[in-house]
């Protein structure tokens, strides 16, 4: 039997962040990890993979070139899985052995194997040398999520989820994509610009309706304008494979679609079947989410739970706060609470990400607010970049003028994005923007020219 100051079970990014901030504190600390490497789904299924796989497709498309050298221009003419899989490797060891060596650094001991529950203080671990108890203090649950796989649907190596899309063994030339919030739409962008013909399928009529309107607008423009198909407030009636191997889609509004591949994104849930909840006394609900206070304190004492088995916003960027903030009060360091302000990224082709309300929440409040808009086609930096349209949207309080919140569909939205964050945190204005001076030719300029546009309104 072990003894450790605390546990942690998974060493995604909310685990990672909660074992070291522990280190820091020099208290004992061990991760369990189930799989054979270290960093989670995030790591190896999910944000790291499917983020590397679009900046491989941008640039062997030649996408930001096109509009110099010409719709037909290609780094490499023939693209394959190959070409795409090979740095998708290459980043996930490099980020493995990044992971391994700090927690190397800070002393934390990574146990192989799977966890469940024998009470609140002690788990028990079935590793490849067998099994052990382990005990600690503080026990922090952060095993992540994993793809939803509703009734109806019989996975194979052509009807797929998102883990199952990263292990294709070839490009189709037709996919298909149920569900359209953020996994389809990035999916959908990315094949679309391999030359795959797409189709985005959802019983809601506007599946991401929690992006600001003229945002997600302008992204289903430019969608339909790279030819990607629509169908929104469509529900699927049935799945099956035909006898030429494709996969045949039903909607219930009488529809008929046949195409390679259908990728299912329904969602994730979280991934704690293996925890052995119940022996400590702490339920899931539907989708195998665990309920936290403000900060992160389950149901039993001396027992957390941070990242995606929380559920919203489930980002790898808000698991590793929540996994810091969840170890730090554990050894009461401090008290401090998860910030409500929080910039979101959609790594679509174009990019959004935004940051505070859309224009219809402030509307529904009866905030005075206005805006001010840059289209991205009138930067120089996009000119010189390769020509892509976007916008950056600001809005502003009428009254005294503070930043209320930033939008922006583009290149490097989810990077301009933290200009607007760090002035909304500080209370600042949108004057800032109109006063001081940025780079040229950069896309921050974008941040002046639509303080400009919003001023010149009032």
């Amino acid at each position: 039997m072990s003894e450790y100051d605390l546990l942690v079970i998974g060493s995604g990014p909310a685990g990672q962040k909660a074992a070291i901030a522990a280190a820091k504190l020099d208290k004992r600390v061990a991760v369990v990890e189930r799989n054979f490497s270290v960093g989670g789904s995030s790591l190896h299924q999910g944000t790291i993979p499917s983020k590397t796989l679009r900046e491989a497709v941008s640039y062997l498309t030649g996408l930001k070139q096109r509009d110099y050298y010409g719709s037909g221009y290609r780094v490499k003419e023939r693209i394959t899985i190959e070409d795409l899989s090979f740095r998708t490797k290459r980043v996930i060891e490099r980020e493995v052995n990044v992971l391994r060596d700090q927690l190397i650094r800070n002393f934390v001991d990574v146990i192989p194997g799977t966890a469940s529950f024998v009470n609140p203080k002690t788990v028990s671990v079935e590793g490849p040398e067998g099994t052990r108890e382990i005990t600690a203090q503080v026990i922090i649950i952060a095993v992540g999520s994993k793809p939803s796989r509703p009734a109806g649907f019989e996975f194979d190596e052509r009807i797929i989820d998102s883990d199952g899309l990263l292990t294709l063994e070839e490009i189709p030339r037709s996919i298909a994509f149920v569900g359209s919030g953020v996994i389809g739409c990035e999916y959908a962008t990315i094949f679309r610009t391999l030359g795959a013909r797409v189709t985005l399928l959802d019983r809601r009529p506007r599946p991401l309706d929690f992006v600001d309107d003229e945002v997600e607008d302008a992204l289903y423009y430019q969608m339909r304008n790279e030819g990607v198909t629509l169908r929104y407030g469509e529900d699927v009636e049935a799945v099956s494979r035909t006898d030429d191997g494709q996969v045949e889609i039903k909607t219930k509004s009488g529809k008929t679609l046949k195409v390679e591949s259908l990728m299912l994104a329904a969602g994730r849930v979280g991934a704690g079947e293996a925890l052995n909840l119940g022996a400590i006394g702490i339920e899931t609900d539907k989708r195998g989410r665990i309920s936290v206070d403000e900060h992160f304190r389950t149901s039993v004492e001396g027992v957390y739970a941070v990242g995606d088995i929380i559920g919203f916003p489930s980002l790898a960027s808000t698991s590793m706060e929540q996994g810091r903030i969840a170890a730090e009060h554990a050894f009461a360091h401090n008290n401090h609470t998860f910030t409500k302000l929080l910039p979101y990224g959609i790594y679509t082709i174009p990019e959004i990400s935004m940051i505070g309300p859309p224009e219809e929440q402030l509307t529904k409040e009866s905030v005075p607010y206005e805006t001010g808009i840059a289209r991205f086609r009138e930067l120089a930096r996009t000119q010189i970049s390769g020509g892509s349209d976007g916008l950056l949207k600001v809005i502003f309080n009428r009254e005294d003028r503070k930043l209320l919140a930033v939008h922006i569909l583009g290149p490097s939205a989810t990077e301009l994005i933290h200009i607007g964050q760090a002035v909304i945190e500080h209370g600042g204005s949108v004057e800032y923007f109109r006063d001081t001076v940025f780079n040229y030719p950069t896309y921050a300029e974008a941040y002046k020219v639509a303080a400009l546009d919003g001023l010149y309104k009032l």
